[in-house]
């Protein structure tokens, strides 16, 4: 099982690769076009040496270099989920990937980690071989800084917040030499090199595995002009919130629950609606295969006890095999899309209430995953799949309940 697993992990990292050509392509004729087809060809070339000029500091692509200057971004980035792209889960896939399977382990890092500087190994005329750029000290860095902002030693970034391009001083005035300043990194176009697989990337049941570039794009959303960053980097903060974030998911949802009638009585049958619309999400929800989510409802008595067998569940979500082999459900909402739970249940005597949920498992797939590996032996890694299974398995939160009395 896991060497199909891996091969076809190894086919959707290799899509990621090809993707970024697909957003670039997306984008007006007014140069952002050309900048984007350039600054996300993947896999990321090797910095090279920096000019003689700079300092340590300025030389450095390390995160925390890039703090000392800018300690809000930085800040926001090490408790964001690209800071964690090299976490324990991947790392502790890697350890055994990267000499069992070294051409799948660097497809990942293409995009967990895509600095050329972060992979350890290359393959270069169809031989794997050490990587003479590697930089130990960048391994376990996720995404960093420096993926979206440095290329050749040189910095790119986002026009001022009144638009303009130009620097406050000569650049030769400046750290690292200024910054090129683009609109291209507030454009969704931007993202879709590591959120987007190519029209024919790695797909089941004949739909791409990573597709939320394409969902955003047949929105309203993108008619409407509303960005990635606009929701995923409000104020140019870099948290990049999402589906781990119980805040950023109640933002995006509309839930609402509703009894049949005011009171039932004892052997009667309640029915309560709970229902989940997608009002301010703009991509599936959730957009990737790892998620689910939980529309609930139970009954409980007088002090909160839930009644054994009443509970009723409706999952949204996109299930696929472990092994990425089929999928076996997709009932995830698409923008405007709802989903309702129906509970109807018995009332079997007085004081009785309904209790309505609505439980996020962002890690779901990956417990499942994880528990998989431990049983067939992850070798060296097995310490960090343990701790990413329980990491996984402590992901859950509750978005939304609520007590309808029914009798």
């Amino acid at each position: 099982m896991l060497r199909s697993m891996r091969t076809r992990l190894r086919a959707a990292c290799a899509a990621a690769a090809a993707a970024a050509l697909l957003g670039a392509a997306a984008v007006g004729a007014d140069g952002i076009q050309d900048f984007l087809r350039s600054h996300w060809r993947l896999p990321l070339a090797p910095q090279g040496p920096p000019p003689a000029h700079y300092s340590p500091l300025e030389a450095s692509l390390n995160p925390e270099a890039c703090g000392s200057c800018h300690p809000a971004q930085y800040a926001d980035w090490r408790e964001s989920t690209h800071a964690a792209a090299t976490g324990p889960g991947i790392e502790g896939q890697l350890v055994e990937m990267l000499q069992s399977d070294p051409q799948s382990a660097i497809g990942c890092l293409v995009c967990h980690g895509p600095l050329a500087e972060q992979a350890p190994l290359i393959v270069k005329d169809g031989e794997t071989r050490p990587n003479p750029a590697y930089d130990a000290a960048l391994r376990g860095k996720g995404v960093p800084c420096a993926a979206c902002h440095v290329r050749g030693h040189q910095r790119f970034g986002p026009p001022r917040r009144d638009g303009s391009l130009a620097s406050a001083a000569p650049r030769e005035t400046l750290p690292h030499n200024g910054v090129t300043r683009t609109p291209a990194f507030l454009k969704a176009e931007f993202c879709a090199g590591c959120h987007q697989f190519a029209a024919d990337g790695f797909a089941l049941n004949g739909k791409l595995l990573e597709n939320t570039y394409n969902e955003w794009r047949g929105s309203r959303f993108a008619r409407e002009g509303v960005q990635c960053q606009d929701c995923h980097m409000p104020e140019r903060r870099h948290r990049w919130r999402g589906i781990h974030d119980a805040d950023m998911v109640r933002s995006g949802l509309t839930i609402t629950a509703k009894p049949g009638a005011a009171r039932y009585r004892p052997g009667e049958i309640a029915v309560v609606t709970l229902r989940v619309t997608s009002t301010r999400i703009g991509h599936a929800f959730p957009t990737y295969v790892t998620p689910r989510v939980v529309l609930r409802g139970e009954l409980v008595d007088e002090t909160g006890l839930a009644i054994e067998g009443s509970r009723q569940e409706k999952i949204v979500g996109r299930q696929v095999a472990l092994d990425l082999s089929r999928e076996i459900f997709d009932t995830r909402l698409h923008p405007g899309r709802s989903a309702v739970l129906t509970f109807r249940v018995k009332v079997p005597g007085p004081g009785m209430r309904a209790r309505l949920a609505v439980v996020v498992e962002p890690e779901a797939f990956y417990v499942g995953f994880f528990e998989t590996l431990l049983q067939q032996g992850a070798g060296r890694g097995e310490a960090d799949i343990k701790k990413a299974l329980d990491a996984a398995r402590r992901s859950p939160f509750t978005v939304f309940e609520r007590e309808i009395p029914l009798s």
